[in-house]
């Protein structure tokens, strides 16, 4: 298995000597893996399984820039050994963007033959001096701004663009005149009536009712050994004098 790089650049010109045109010449060879961002991985290896399912779905390349043009080629996993040829792109038409240059991983969006969408490509500090080399074919518009400079790569080369045709600027849509609120076809409000003010009708004086008298009330029945009280409506009888007892001094 080829650790160094000197040895696995070393097996890339190997395997590419053997169809490349006479007087081709070879500059940088850089080795990039495909999927999500490599720093996600300790997040991955949470989740049982996850993490080795991402380990097996990742795809591996050498990009070797030559004097005409950029080849990919597939890399082995388990020896890094190069493999077939999958894409020859032409310098001046390398279908790269948002091309990143990191302090460890750095990353670049690749449309590979018979891919729906551009690949994302990582590429480790490992590589980076290769890296700046093959930058010298990235076309104008396809380094993020918030990538570090690269040392050998072309200066006043703005983001974003595709082929290096910036974006479009955005049409602004002109706002539409206010509109006053239409009439009611040509019909006017009818004139509002004013209310005819209608006095409020007098209050009706009812008569008091008749005043009734009270009814007399009934005596309560005298209890045992009480005097019987005399009828409503009777006057008390008159008074007897008090004729004495025989023997009473009044009577002197």
């Amino acid at each position: 298995m080829a650790i160094r790089r000197a040895k696995q650049k070393a097996q890339v010109i190997e395997k590419l000597s053997q169809v490349a045109p006479p007087g081709e010449t070879f500059i940088a060879c850089v080795h990039v893996e495909t999927g999500p961002s490599p720093w996600l991985n300790a997040v991955f290896d949470e989740v049982p399984l996850l993490g080795l399912i991402v380990a097996l779905t990742r795809r591996f390349y050498f990009l070797t820039l030559t004097n005409s043009s950029i080849v990919v080629n597939t890399a082995s996993r388990w020896t890094n050994r190069p493999g077939e040829v999958v894409a020859v792109f032409p310098r001046h038409a390398l279908p790269v963007s948002r091309v990143k240059r990191a302090s460890i991983w750095s990353s670049m969006y690749l449309q590979l033959p018979n891919a729906a969408k551009p690949t994302r490509l990582n590429i480790h500090r490992y590589w980076r001096a290769e890296l700046d080399q093959l930058s010298t074919a990235f076309p104008p518009g396809s380094i993020d701004p918030s990538s570090q400079p690269f040392e050998l790569a072309p200066k006043g080369m703005p983001y974003p663009g595709q082929q290096g045709q910036p974006f479009p600027q955005q049409q602004a849509y002109p706002a539409p005149p206010a509109q006053p609120y239409p009439p009611q076809q040509g019909q006017p409000y009818p004139p509002q009536q004013p209310y005819p003010a209608q006095p409020y009708p007098q209050q009706q004086a009812y008569p008091a009712p008749p005043a009734q008298p009270y009814p007399p009330q009934q005596p309560y029945p005298p209890q045992p050994g009480q005097p019987y009280p005399p009828q409503q409506g009777q006057p008390y009888p008159p008074q007897q004098p008090y004729g004495g007892q025989p023997g009473h001094p009044a009577q002197r």
